[in-house]
Protein backbone atom coordinates (compact mmCIF):
# COMPACT_ATOMS: atom_id res chain seq x y z
CA UNK A 1 0.00 0.00 0.00
CA UNK A 2 1.83 3.00 -1.06
CA UNK A 3 1.04 6.83 1.21
CA UNK A 4 0.06 9.39 -1.54
CA UNK A 5 1.99 12.98 -1.02
CA UNK A 6 1.16 15.11 1.99
CA UNK A 7 -2.23 16.15 1.71
CA UNK A 8 -4.73 18.54 3.83
CA UNK A 9 -5.50 15.51 5.86
CA UNK A 10 -2.25 16.29 7.49
CA UNK A 11 -2.65 19.65 8.91
CA UNK A 12 -3.24 20.51 12.41
CA UNK A 13 -6.46 22.91 12.13
CA UNK A 14 -7.76 23.96 15.76
CA UNK A 15 -11.52 23.89 15.98
CA UNK A 16 -12.79 26.52 18.36
CA UNK A 17 -15.84 24.63 19.54
CA UNK A 18 -13.86 21.73 20.60
CA UNK A 19 -11.15 24.14 22.42
CA UNK A 20 -13.72 26.53 24.14
CA UNK A 21 -15.58 23.19 25.16
CA UNK A 22 -12.55 21.64 26.61
CA UNK A 23 -11.66 24.97 28.25
CA UNK A 24 -15.16 24.94 29.84
CA UNK A 25 -14.72 21.11 30.95
CA UNK A 26 -11.66 21.81 32.66
CA UNK A 27 -12.60 24.96 34.51
CA UNK A 28 -15.90 23.11 36.14
CA UNK A 29 -13.58 20.23 37.25
CA UNK A 30 -11.13 22.96 38.86
CA UNK A 31 -13.81 25.40 40.17
CA UNK A 32 -15.60 22.00 41.61
CA UNK A 33 -12.56 20.90 42.94
CA UNK A 34 -11.43 18.15 40.84
CA UNK A 35 -7.40 18.91 41.48
CA UNK A 36 -7.77 17.75 45.32
CA UNK A 37 -8.54 14.36 43.92
CA UNK A 38 -5.69 11.62 44.36
CA UNK A 39 -3.45 12.25 41.51
CA UNK A 40 -3.97 9.32 39.12
CA UNK A 41 -7.51 10.22 39.18
CA UNK A 42 -6.56 14.01 37.93
CA UNK A 43 -4.10 12.42 35.41
CA UNK A 44 -7.08 10.15 34.41
CA UNK A 45 -9.18 13.47 33.30
CA UNK A 46 -6.46 15.38 32.09
CA UNK A 47 -5.94 12.51 29.88
CA UNK A 48 -9.46 12.39 28.74
CA UNK A 49 -9.23 15.85 27.95
CA UNK A 50 -6.29 15.29 25.42
CA UNK A 51 -8.01 12.05 24.10
CA UNK A 52 -10.90 14.61 23.02
CA UNK A 53 -8.59 17.00 21.52
CA UNK A 54 -6.55 14.53 19.43
CA UNK A 55 -9.85 12.88 18.44
CA UNK A 56 -11.45 16.07 17.11
CA UNK A 57 -8.87 18.01 15.92
CA UNK A 58 -5.75 17.09 13.52
CA UNK A 59 -5.25 14.89 11.29
CA UNK A 60 -7.66 11.76 12.50
CA UNK A 61 -10.60 14.47 12.27
CA UNK A 62 -9.64 15.65 9.10
CA UNK A 63 -9.29 12.06 7.57
CA UNK A 64 -12.82 11.36 9.62
CA UNK A 65 -14.95 14.21 7.97
CA UNK A 66 -12.94 14.19 4.14
CA UNK A 67 -11.10 11.04 3.43
CA UNK A 68 -11.95 7.63 5.08
CA UNK A 69 -14.25 5.81 6.88
CA UNK A 70 -12.57 3.87 8.42
CA UNK A 71 -10.67 6.65 10.14
CA UNK A 72 -14.40 8.10 11.35
CA UNK A 73 -14.60 4.87 12.86
CA UNK A 74 -11.51 4.78 14.74
CA UNK A 75 -12.94 8.30 15.91
CA UNK A 76 -16.13 7.18 16.89
CA UNK A 77 -14.33 3.94 18.72
CA UNK A 78 -11.95 6.72 20.93
CA UNK A 79 -15.27 9.26 21.38
CA UNK A 80 -17.30 6.30 23.13
CA UNK A 81 -14.65 3.59 24.69
CA UNK A 82 -12.02 5.38 25.91
CA UNK A 83 -12.90 9.11 26.56
CA UNK A 84 -15.61 8.22 29.06
CA UNK A 85 -14.01 5.63 31.10
CA UNK A 86 -11.26 8.19 31.71
CA UNK A 87 -13.49 11.34 32.57
CA UNK A 88 -15.82 8.90 35.13
CA UNK A 89 -12.16 7.35 36.37
CA UNK A 90 -10.75 11.09 36.90
CA UNK A 91 -13.63 12.66 38.28
CA UNK A 92 -14.55 12.70 41.69
CA UNK A 93 -17.85 12.62 44.05
CA UNK A 94 -17.79 15.92 44.92
CA UNK A 95 -17.32 17.05 41.37
CA UNK A 96 -20.85 15.11 40.61
CA UNK A 97 -22.88 16.11 43.47
CA UNK A 98 -23.24 19.75 42.98
CA UNK A 99 -24.25 19.22 38.68
CA UNK A 100 -27.00 16.03 40.53
CA UNK A 101 -28.19 18.84 42.78
CA UNK A 102 -31.86 20.10 41.04
CA UNK A 103 -33.93 17.48 42.29
CA UNK A 104 -35.16 16.77 38.52
CA UNK A 105 -31.78 16.01 37.28
CA UNK A 106 -31.23 13.09 40.00
CA UNK A 107 -34.33 11.85 39.18
CA UNK A 108 -33.21 11.67 35.70
CA UNK A 109 -30.02 10.20 36.13
CA UNK A 110 -31.18 7.99 38.57
CA UNK A 111 -33.47 6.64 35.55
CA UNK A 112 -30.57 6.87 32.54
CA UNK A 113 -28.08 5.04 34.49
CA UNK A 114 -29.74 2.21 35.71
CA UNK A 115 -27.88 -0.49 33.27
CA UNK A 116 -30.81 -1.53 30.92
CA UNK A 117 -31.60 1.63 30.30
CA UNK A 118 -27.84 3.38 29.64
CA UNK A 119 -27.17 0.18 27.33
CA UNK A 120 -30.70 0.86 25.25
CA UNK A 121 -29.47 5.29 25.34
CA UNK A 122 -26.00 3.95 24.48
CA UNK A 123 -27.20 1.46 21.71
CA UNK A 124 -29.95 2.67 20.14
CA UNK A 125 -28.24 6.13 18.78
CA UNK A 126 -24.83 4.43 17.77
CA UNK A 127 -26.48 2.23 15.11
CA UNK A 128 -29.18 4.60 14.29
CA UNK A 129 -26.48 6.63 12.93
CA UNK A 130 -25.05 4.54 11.09
CA UNK A 131 -28.07 3.76 9.00
CA UNK A 132 -26.63 5.48 5.48
CA UNK A 133 -29.20 7.83 5.65
CA UNK A 134 -28.49 9.41 8.72
CA UNK A 135 -24.55 8.90 8.84
CA UNK A 136 -24.48 10.85 5.33
CA UNK A 137 -26.63 13.47 6.67
CA UNK A 138 -24.35 14.17 9.01
CA UNK A 139 -21.33 14.59 6.98
CA UNK A 140 -23.04 17.09 4.69
CA UNK A 141 -24.28 18.98 7.22
CA UNK A 142 -21.36 20.46 9.52
CA UNK A 143 -23.87 21.26 12.64
CA UNK A 144 -25.68 17.99 12.50
CA UNK A 145 -22.36 16.00 12.37
CA UNK A 146 -21.63 18.33 16.03
CA UNK A 147 -24.55 17.22 17.43
CA UNK A 148 -23.85 13.42 16.35
CA UNK A 149 -20.70 13.64 18.25
CA UNK A 150 -22.30 15.27 21.29
CA UNK A 151 -25.01 12.26 21.59
CA UNK A 152 -21.75 10.00 20.98
CA UNK A 153 -20.67 11.25 23.90
CA UNK A 154 -23.10 11.88 26.44
CA UNK A 155 -25.01 8.87 25.70
CA UNK A 156 -21.35 7.02 26.19
CA UNK A 157 -20.85 8.52 29.58
CA UNK A 158 -24.26 6.91 30.11
CA UNK A 159 -23.20 3.68 29.08
CA UNK A 160 -19.96 3.44 31.15
CA UNK A 161 -22.13 4.81 34.39
CA UNK A 162 -23.01 1.43 35.62
CA UNK A 163 -19.37 0.30 35.72
CA UNK A 164 -17.32 3.48 36.48
CA UNK A 165 -20.09 5.61 38.95
CA UNK A 166 -18.19 7.86 41.24
CA UNK A 167 -21.12 8.33 43.46
CA UNK A 168 -23.12 6.22 45.64
CA UNK A 169 -26.23 8.12 45.08
CA UNK A 170 -25.87 6.68 41.68
CA UNK A 171 -24.42 3.47 42.25
CA UNK A 172 -22.15 1.04 39.80
CA UNK A 173 -23.94 -1.86 39.33
CA UNK A 174 -22.87 -5.62 40.87
CA UNK A 175 -19.80 -7.08 39.64
CA UNK A 176 -22.35 -9.93 38.19
CA UNK A 177 -24.38 -7.26 36.48
CA UNK A 178 -21.20 -5.76 35.09
CA UNK A 179 -20.16 -8.64 33.33
CA UNK A 180 -23.26 -9.64 32.09
CA UNK A 181 -24.02 -5.48 30.76
CA UNK A 182 -20.81 -5.42 29.09
CA UNK A 183 -21.12 -8.32 27.33
CA UNK A 184 -24.28 -7.65 26.07
CA UNK A 185 -23.16 -4.42 25.14
CA UNK A 186 -20.94 -6.17 22.14
CA UNK A 187 -23.75 -7.70 20.72
CA UNK A 188 -25.43 -4.31 19.22
CA UNK A 189 -21.59 -3.31 18.08
CA UNK A 190 -20.91 -6.79 16.75
CA UNK A 191 -24.26 -6.77 14.73
CA UNK A 192 -23.67 -2.81 13.37
CA UNK A 193 -19.78 -3.88 12.37
CA UNK A 194 -20.98 -7.38 11.20
CA UNK A 195 -23.37 -6.06 8.31
CA UNK A 196 -21.20 -3.12 7.56
CA UNK A 197 -18.12 -5.62 6.74
CA UNK A 198 -19.79 -8.24 4.98
CA UNK A 199 -22.27 -5.88 2.50
CA UNK A 200 -21.45 -6.21 -1.00
CA UNK A 201 -21.68 -2.52 -2.12
CA UNK A 202 -20.59 0.90 -0.95
CA UNK A 203 -23.08 2.10 1.84
CA UNK A 204 -22.19 4.93 2.03
CA UNK A 205 -21.56 7.17 -1.44
CA UNK A 206 -19.96 10.63 0.47
CA UNK A 207 -16.56 8.24 0.62
CA UNK A 208 -16.94 7.25 -3.16
CA UNK A 209 -16.15 10.67 -3.91
CA UNK A 210 -13.20 11.17 -0.86
CA UNK A 211 -9.46 11.69 -2.67
CA UNK A 212 -7.84 8.60 -1.91
CA UNK A 213 -5.31 9.05 0.79
CA UNK A 214 -3.70 4.84 0.25
CA UNK A 215 -3.57 4.02 -3.64
CA UNK A 216 -5.31 0.70 -3.24
CA UNK A 217 -7.78 1.28 -0.18
CA UNK A 218 -10.56 1.81 -2.30
CA UNK A 219 -14.36 2.24 -0.80
CA UNK A 220 -15.60 -0.96 -0.53
CA UNK A 221 -12.14 -2.13 1.09
CA UNK A 222 -11.77 1.08 3.36
CA UNK A 223 -15.91 0.11 4.30
CA UNK A 224 -14.95 -3.22 5.70
CA UNK A 225 -11.89 -1.83 7.50
CA UNK A 226 -14.43 0.39 9.53
CA UNK A 227 -16.81 -2.25 10.03
CA UNK A 228 -14.31 -4.73 11.44
CA UNK A 229 -12.95 -2.22 13.69
CA UNK A 230 -16.80 -1.84 15.23
CA UNK A 231 -17.28 -5.36 15.11
CA UNK A 232 -13.76 -6.57 16.31
CA UNK A 233 -12.07 -3.53 18.42
CA UNK A 234 -15.01 -2.42 19.63
CA UNK A 235 -16.49 -5.85 20.54
CA UNK A 236 -12.94 -6.83 22.31
CA UNK A 237 -12.59 -3.74 23.94
CA UNK A 238 -16.27 -4.04 25.93
CA UNK A 239 -15.30 -7.69 26.39
CA UNK A 240 -11.70 -6.91 27.33
CA UNK A 241 -13.45 -4.27 30.26
CA UNK A 242 -15.26 -7.08 31.62
CA UNK A 243 -12.29 -9.16 32.36
CA UNK A 244 -11.02 -5.86 34.19
CA UNK A 245 -14.43 -6.19 36.05
CA UNK A 246 -14.07 -10.07 36.92
CA UNK A 247 -10.32 -9.40 37.80
CA UNK A 248 -11.56 -6.97 40.23
CA UNK A 249 -13.78 -8.58 41.59
CA UNK A 250 -11.89 -11.99 42.39
CA UNK A 251 -9.44 -9.47 44.35
CA UNK A 252 -12.74 -7.94 46.50
CA UNK A 253 -13.75 -11.31 47.44
CA UNK A 254 -10.79 -12.83 48.71
CA UNK A 255 -10.07 -9.42 50.56
CA UNK A 256 -14.19 -9.49 51.65
CA UNK A 257 -15.11 -6.35 50.45
CA UNK A 258 -16.17 -7.22 47.37
CA UNK A 259 -19.28 -4.54 47.83
CA UNK A 260 -16.93 -1.75 48.06
CA UNK A 261 -17.25 -0.87 44.17
CA UNK A 262 -17.30 2.98 44.28
CA UNK A 263 -13.55 5.02 45.37
CA UNK A 264 -14.37 5.76 49.09
CA UNK A 265 -13.76 9.34 48.67
CA UNK A 266 -17.34 9.46 46.87
CA UNK A 267 -18.46 8.64 50.31
CA UNK A 268 -16.81 11.72 51.86
CA UNK A 269 -13.52 12.14 53.96
CA UNK A 270 -13.78 10.02 56.52
CA UNK A 271 -14.96 6.92 53.90
CA UNK A 272 -17.83 6.12 54.90
CA UNK A 273 -20.08 3.32 53.92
Amino acid sequence: MTLAPPGPWQRWDLHPSVVIGLVLLGGLYVSLGGLRARPRRVASFAAALVVLFLALNGPLHNLSDSYLFSAHMVQHLVLTLVFPPLLLYGTPAWVVRPLLGPPAVFRVARWATRPLIAGVIFSAPITLWHFPRFYEAALEHHALHIVQHLVFLATAVIMWWPVLSPVPELPRASYLAQLLYLFALGLPMSLAGALITLADRVLYPFYVAAPRVWEGLAPLADQQLGGLLMWVVGTIYLWGAASVVWFRWSVREERGDADGAVPLEAYGRQGRH
